[in-house]
C-alpha cells in the first residue's frame, strides 16, 4: 500500500524544493494538501509522479500539472492571503486546492462537465473554494475581480476577457507557447492595459479554446 504522506513530502523535498521553490508558504501548501484525492483511483498510486497526470474521459482528457511547474507557477503569482484567485482549466481541482492554502478566496473554472462534478467532490473540504462550469477563455467575470488568475495549461494567446476580470494591479500566470516553446509570463494589469514579463521555460499540456486565430494572408 502506498504511503502517500511519504510520497507528498519526497514530492515536495525532491521536486519542488530543487527547482527554485523558495517562498515558504507555497511550500507548505504542497505539503498540506493531498494530491491523491484529486487523481482517478486507478491511478492514484501514481498521484506523486514527477509528470503531468491525465484525469477525465478519452475525448475530453486533461492533465493535472507537473506538481513542479505548478510550484513555480504558483509562486510566481505571488499569492496574498487576502487575494481572490480565479484557476482556469481547474480539472479535478488539486491547483485549486493549492492555491486555497493561500489566498482568501478561489473560483475552480472548468468547462468539462464530468471534471467539474469530479473537482466539486474533492474539494468538499476547502469552504473557500466554489466551482464554475464556463467557457475556459471566457473566464468567471461575475465572481470577480481577481487578483491572481492562473491558467492550468499553455495558452498560444490570453484572451482580452482574462485580463479585463482582474483587479488593478493583479497578476495573470500563463504559460504562452505551444510545446517546449513554452514561456512562463506574468502579467501585471495597469489601469486599463497590462504587462508583460517572461519568467521561465515550461512544457505544459495545452489548454482547449485558447488558439490564436487564423492571420489573414493574401
Amino acid at each position: 500500500m502506498t504511503d502517500f504522506a511519504q510520497a507528498r513530502r519526497t514530492m515536495v523535498d525532491c521536486q519542488i524544493r530543487t527547482n527554485d521553490v523558495t517562498e515558504g508558504r507555497v511550500v507548505d501548501a504542497f505539503l498540506a494538501v493531498p494530491r491523491e484525492p484529486f487523481v482517478p483511483a486507478a491511478k492514484q498510486a501514481l498521484a506523486y509522479l514527477d509528470a503531468d497526470l491525465p484525469v477525465g474521459l478519452p475525448g475530453s482528457q486533461r492533465y493535472l500539472i507537473q506538481p513542479m511547474f505548478l510550484a513555480k507557477l504558483v509562486q510566481l503569482a505571488g499569492v496574498k492571503p487576502t487575494d481572490v484567485a480565479l484557476d482556469v482549466g481547474s480539472a479535478t481541482g488539486y491547483s485549486a486546492a493549492i492555491l486555497a492554502q493561500l489566498a482568501a478566496k478561489v473560483v475552480a473554472l472548468e468547462s468539462d462537465e464530468g471534471l467539474a462534478g469530479e473537482a466539486k467532490a474533492a474539494l468538499a473540504p476547502y469552504d473557500n473554494v466554489s466551482v464554475t462550469m464556463g467557457a475556459l477563455a471566457s473566464g468567471a467575470a461575475a465572481s470577480g475581480p481577481y487578483d491572481v488568475i492562473l491558467l492550468q495549461g499553455s495558452v498560444e494567446e490570453v484572451p482580452l476577457a482574462l485580463f479585463e476580470s482582474l483587479r488593478e494591479g493583479g497578476r495573470l500566470i500563463a504559460v504562452v507557447g505551444r510545446g517546449r516553446a513554452g514561456r512562463a509570463t506574468i502579467f501585471v494589469r495597469v489601469g486599463s492595459d497590462h504587462a508583460g514579463r517572461i519568467a521561465f521555460d515550461a512544457s505544459l499540456q495545452a489548454l482547449p479554446g485558447f488558439a490564436k486565430a487564423p492571420a489573414f494572408t493574401f
